[in-house]
């Protein structure tokens, strides 16, 4: 994952972040957090798996989420329904 794509899920999502020696973001929902991902300050791109894995999501709602076919509510909806939230 591009860190352009990354940046896409953290405005997307309103993810809050934090950056220590990699940044950090975190999916806050009614004041707990729900979900956590973060990816390198480096070089490297991350591989799309573990961010997909970190936000509890398949390959295809990740395109979607970076595509900007889903929103923030649809994703709280995606983690209803696996009984995250």
């Amino acid at each position: 994952m591009k860190t352009r794509q990354f940046e896409t899920l953290v405005t997307k999502l309103q993810l809050q972040t934090r950056d220590t020696g990699d940044r950090h973001a975190f999916f806050v929902h009614e004041g707990k957090v729900i979900t956590r991902t973060k990816r390198s300050h480096g070089h490297v791109d991350m591989p799309d798996y573990w961010i997909r894995q970190q936000l509890k999501v398949n390959e295809t709602q990740l395109a979607e989420l970076i595509g900007c076919r889903l929103s923030r509510n649809d994703y709280i909806g995606i983690l209803r329904s696996k009984g995250l939230i």
